[in-house]
């Protein structure tokens, strides 16, 4: 029979006011980590067949899940970002509790969303004892006595959306255009700090709700984001991306500053030196630079017409006139035309986008079958969709870079051909896992423009490079291709 005083599994794990003990805190974090690794294990194993080592779940390298998950899984990498959440606010809530039983502010519960404090915090944790406790429990924080002012609801609100508006635009400015550093710590931590940031603020003279709380959290990101347009120093597109990931990054943040307001270890003075922590915080990460991974993204489709007819169009193409799916006309970059000089090994194409155009050197010619290439030049990946004229953030130069591609024909006997697309390319954002999901997909799109192109061209004889059908015919009677 379960005991009046037991909260329940699901009130021990996510909620906010249990106490923890540290054996309890020790045996849980354990088992959830257990549960964490053979998740992602099994996933892994099953998407791949890579066996991921305990040492590699332990690294705090987040580009040791991405160097396996390179390419053509992003439901995969969907799953595991997914999966992740909830572990996160049950480790955030379990740690902000066993802190303040272990006599300590639970300021030190922010510290598990640092890659690899958090296992070294798990540990110390489990070691710290229980506090004593006064034999007649007083409440952290009181509400005040007396009448509520009918509009401090709406100053506090106001406080802590301003709370944290400066917080996350002054760690903008000093991430992107200070260090140049797109990472973890802009994009994960810094929205879960904002929320905790005004949902501190919010409730710091009394408890106000969770649902004003988390209102008040969202809220701080919507100004944030408005802000980062206004100063011209984000496009609303590159905003839209992120929202998906801050947004429930400031709800969980929104509610561990509703809880911090509530104990009386947990002052002003405490959330000032955490502000000023944020950007070392930053600095370290921008010292310490993940490698870079590079992942293939690959797309293939059937078209209604032999290799020979293919191939002059895949060397290139001419205009492509067909209306491209809302995001790229919002800004993404797309493909226009393809033309190349020169034939064979050597030969260079030219790969024209909404935004410039791609020079890619030939690596691969084998007519009817194989055209690779290297990519020596791109241009910018988007224009900014913003409400000034010119806006061109540091995330554009160089942090998606695209380095080689191919295009494959297969006969397939019938008259027909398999034509599949290929691009590699790195990804200089984190979390990694969370901005591939976008570039693959956004990759994929192109690749499917393009490809439906060329199967239109071939399917009804176009050919867009006629000096590229000798290359063909030269192969098919068994004499040497250009350029070879």
């Amino acid at each position: 029979m379960q005991r009046s005083d037991d909260p329940g599994l699901l009130r021990f794990l996510f909620g906010m006011t249990a106490p923890v003990g540290r054996r309890s805190y020790l045996v849980t974090g354990v088992a959830l980590m257990a549960l964490k690794y053979a998740i992602d294990a099994g996933l892994i194993y099953g998407t791949t067949g890579h066996v991921w080592t305990p040492w590699e779940f332990l690294s705090p390298l987040l580009s040791t899940r991405e160097a396996i998950l390179r390419g053509g899984n992003a439901w995969a990498l969907l799953v595991m970002l997914a999966a992740s959440l909830p572990f996160t606010w049950i480790g955030l809530a379990m740690t902000v509790r066993r802190a303040e039983d272990a006599g300590e502010s639970p300021l030190l519960a922010l510290l598990f969303l640092v890659p690899g404090v958090n296992f070294a915090l798990l540990l110390a944790l489990s070691l710290w004892p229980t506090a004593p406790r006064p034999e007649t429990a007083v409440p952290a924080k009181q509400a005040p006595t007396g009448a509520v002012a009918p509009h401090e609801g709406i100053r506090a609100a106001l406080l802590g959306v301003a709370f944290g508006l400066v917080l996350a635009v002054g760690i903008t400015l000093f991430s992107t255009l200070v260090l140049r550093e797109y990472g973890y710590t802009l994009f994960f931590i810094t929205p879960t700090l904002v929320g905790a940031c005004s949902g501190y603020v919010y409730n710091r003279t009394r408890d106000r709700g969770t649902g004003a709380t988390i209102g008040v959290g969202l809220l701080a990101l919507l100004m944030v984001g408005g802000a980062l347009l206004l100063l011209a120093i984000e496009g609303a597109l590159c905003l839209l991306m992120a929202a998906p990931l801050a947004a429930p990054l400031g709800i969980l943040g929104a509610m561990i500053g509703q809880a911090l307001a509530s104990s009386a270890r947990v002052g002003g003075g405490s959330i000032v030196a955490l502000v000023f922590a944020l950007p070392i915080l930053t600095a370290v990460e921008a010292w310490l630079p993940a490698p870079l991974v590079e992942r293939e993204v690959r797309t293939t489709i059937v078209v209604d017409a032999p290799p020979a007819a293919v191939w002059p169009n895949v060397v290139g193409f001419v205009e492509l006139d067909a209306p491209p799916a809302w995001i790229y006309e919002l800004g993404v970059a797309y493909p226009l035309r393809a033309r190349i000089e020169g034939e064979g090994v050597g030969a260079v194409r030219h790969c024209e986008f909404t935004t410039g155009a791609f020079v890619e050197p030939i690596t691969a010619w084998e007519p009817g079958r194989r055209l690779a290439f290297d990519v020596v030049a791109q241009p910018a990946p988007m224009h900014e969709l913003s409400p000034y004229r010119h806006v061109h953030p540091p995330h554009l130069d160089g942090y998606f870079r695209s380095r080689r591609g191919e295009f494959r024909l297969r006969d397939l006997g019938d008259g027909r051909t398999e034509l599949s697309g290929s691009t590699w390319y790195t990804l200089d954002l984190a979390p990694t896992t969370y901005w591939a999901l976008w570039t693959d997909a956004l990759i994929h799109g192109i690749h499917r423009r393009a490809l439906a192109h060329v199967a239109r061209l071939s399917e009804r004889g176009a050919v867009s490079v006629p000096a590229a059908i000798d290359d063909v015919a030269g192969v098919s009677s068994g004499a040497s291709p250009r350029g070879e």
